[in-house]
């Protein structure tokens, strides 16, 4: 039972990561996406083509193979290749689907399984959390982008600042309805 629980939890967690990187991609334009800011850290476009290289490596055939394909080329994802927004976002939809299916294809049973990412062991619940640390961290990393892009014409895909109480009150109402 827990097991099934934890599925259903990773799954949900991963469905709002998702979202937060779908509503920033969904308000920049193909140059947007290609910004870097100064220093060369990534851009979105090469933040989307690493999550989506390792989504596709570490879940495709993720019970019988090592999560570290020998197909993928990592190196290149972080080769700027001026993909349009369109191909951008295919890109990181088609990295969700293969994680997304993969996870919902997992039986509680599967949970203690051993799994392996570059010969290195995991049983397959700690594979996940590795995942659950790793995604959350780079769509942090293209909301904040997409912040510094937009600036004031950014909308919060949180609690805006100065509103925390009123978002606490609506929803302490909601509870008691």
């Amino acid at each position: 039972m827990i097991g099934q629980i934890f599925l259903d939890s990773v799954l949900k967690r991963f469905a709002y990561y998702k979202s937060l990187g779908d509503q920033t991609l969904a308000v920049l334009s193909s140059e947007q996406l290609h910004w870097q800011p100064e220093g060369e850290p990534n851009s979105i476009c090469l933040i989307v083509k690493h999550m989506s290289g390792n989504m596709h490596s570490r879940w495709t055939d993720f019970l019988h193979s090592d999560g570290e394909k020998p197909w993928r080329n990592r190196d290149v994802e972080f080769e700027d290749d001026n993909a349009s927004a369109a191909d951008i976002i295919r890109l990181w939809d088609a990295g969700w689907k293969c994680m997304l299916d993969a996870i919902s294809a997992l039986t509680p049973e599967d949970l203690e399984k051993t799994v392996y990412i570059r010969s290195e062991p995991h049983i397959v619940l700690d594979a996940i959390n590795r995942q659950l640390s790793h995604i959350p961290y780079h769509v942090g990393q293209i909301v904040y982008i997409g912040k510094m892009i937009k600036k004031s014409d950014w909308k919060s895909l949180s609690i805006p600042k100065g509103q925390s109480q009123a978002f606490n009150q609506d929803m302490f109402g909601k509870k008691q309805q």
